[in-house]
């Protein structure tokens, strides 16, 4: 499993508003000059977290992007799974229900449901709170 540049992408956003929440409403230019990102790519990608309920929205000159609710409440697996699907690490776990006609055969397949849960564990142990009290200097 790799994370795609949308889901680090969408991390770092989540992060950077989270930071700066005493500023109010952060501008999307404001997070892109400070995140080195592109602002359309970073737009797309707001859109997304806004859609979801994750982030509010507000349009215009004082506009800008708000958490929806406390960082301690996000759960990093929430906005990953948002933003790259499925956390699975085979294709056949990618889906309700598994397409494959070897698995009632599979020797392996227990191995990558246990990898799975584990990742998912960890992604839900963690919160956007707990990523922004360890940051590195930003």
């Amino acid at each position: 499993m790799r994370i795609s540049t949308k889901g680090r992408y969408a991390l770092r956003l989540m992060i950077d508003v989270a930071d700066h929440k005493e500023s109010g409403r952060i501008p999307i230019r404001e997070i892109a000059k400070r995140q080195s990102m592109p602002v359309k790519y970073l737009e797309q990608i707001a859109a997304v977290l806004t859609k979801s309920g994750l982030l509010l929205s507000v349009r215009g000159a004082n506009g800008g992007y708000t958490l929806a609710r406390p960082a301690e409440q996000y759960q990093i697996g929430e906005i990953l799974r948002l933003t790259e699907g499925r956390l699975a690490p085979v294709a056949c776990l990618d889906a309700d229900s598994n397409p494959c006609e070897r698995q009632e055969i599979c020797p392996t397949l227990n191995f990558w449901k246990g990898l799975q849960q584990v990742v998912n564990d960890y992604v839900d142990s963690m919160t956007l709170k707990d990523l922004l009290d360890s940051e590195c200097d930003m």
